[in-house]
């Protein structure tokens, strides 16, 4: 089987640093290593890593963290091995991919 990588851009990861008091959750429950700590705040290290799997928004105890949660890409990736193409993918439209970038390379790049 082909590698397969994220899509660039896509992610709906959004980090509120006006609410982040640098506890440090979300690099503990992050399986991707998308935050680094600066000195005095969480930032997004790696964007484009985020699987969306909410882990990081559930823990942060200051809610300073949003992302819709969900399956992804994984569901377009799997709707393309299985040829599927009439599926919804990469993200919560109706139309397909929630990203122009996306929808022009194809939903899963």
């Amino acid at each position: 089987m082909r590698q397969l990588t994220y899509l660039k851009d896509v992610v709906t990861l959004k980090l509120d640093r006006e609410k982040c008091t640098g506890c440090g959750m979300c690099l503990e429950v992050c399986p991707h290593e998308v935050f680094k700590m600066n000195t005095r705040h969480a930032e997004i290290r790696d964007r484009d890593a985020c699987m969306e799997c909410g882990a990081c928004s559930r823990n942060c105890p200051f809610e300073a963290i949003s992302v819709q949660a969900g399956v992804g890409c994984a569901a377009a990736v799997i709707n393309a091995m299985l040829g599927r193409t009439d599926q919804p993918c990469c993200g919560p439209s109706d139309s397909g991919c929630s990203s122009p970038a996306a929808n022009e390379k194809g939903c899963c790049g």
